[in-house]
């Protein structure tokens, strides 16, 4: 059977990423997402320091955006967050992985930002509602360029800061991470098939808050450059 296909509406394209040092892409399957992963981001959430693992949850694929992007200030909030985050990026994957063997699995890393609508508007009681309306939005994912791993080996340490209009909102270290990448991994291969294309974002640093139209954010963490986006006036405006 050949490989094209006659779809009845438009397909689009899949999500992709640049590759430092390379004209080739980093193709995107899934994005999982981790909460509550720095010990002081916990704090200021309110959120239990005991969980036996992070909360877990997906943003849609196509909720990527590149470096440089200009995103709309998103509908139905008026409590718009930046978090900032290591991204780590798979090569292959599975169930079940052992820890040990996790990083066999890792093609890359990058700089990525989970873009939260703290508060939704219609939805007094979210925090007892599915994470999608908070967290899965359209254009909720930024990420920047992917750094592999034969350029940077594997990062588990080093300076995650974000700026806001220049002024530094977020400063912690990558090694401040209550569980580690390998954990991650093995526990979301527990629960999840990974595959090549897959991208982690694996929790946010003290220092979240909310954003307005014109301001810029600039993330970045030691080895892996920056990333870039500015807020617009929201959609239809």
């Amino acid at each position: 059977m050949g490989t094209s296909q006659n779809f009845v509406v438009d397909a689009g394209e899949r999500p992709s990423l640049p590759v430092h040092g390379s004209d080739g892409r980093y193709p995107v399957r899934r994005i999982y997402c981790i909460g509550r992963n720095y010990v002081a981001h916990v704090r200021e959430m309110g959120g239990d320091e005991k969980l036996d693992f992070p909360i877990v949850f997906q943003k849609p694929t196509d909720s990527i955006e590149q470096d440089g992007a200009v995103l709309d200030y998103p509908v139905m909030t008026s409590n718009y967050h930046y978090e900032l985050e290591l991204v780590v990026a798979m090569k292959s994957g599975g169930y079940n992985i052992p820890v040990d063997k996790a990083l066999d699995h890792v093609y890359g890393y990058g700089v990525g930002l989970d873009m939260t609508r703290r508060s939704v508007d219609g939805q007094s009681d979210r925090p007892n509602q599915p994470w999608e309306l908070g967290k899965a939005f359209d254009r909720s994912c930024p990420v920047g360029t992917i750094y592999p791993v034969s350029e940077v080996g594997h990062v588990d340490k080093g300076s995650i800061r974000m700026t806001v209009d220049g002024e530094v909102k977020q400063d912690a270290d990558l090694g401040m991470m209550i569980w580690t990448t390998p954990e991650i991994i093995a526990n979301l291969s527990r629960y999840f098939a990974l595959e090549a294309g897959d991208i982690i974002l694996t929790g946010t640093p003290s220092g979240v808050g909310a954003v307005t139209t014109g301001q810029v954010l600039v993330g970045a963490i030691d080895g892996l450059g920056s990333l870039t986006v500015t807020i617009s006036e929201p959609a239809g405006q």
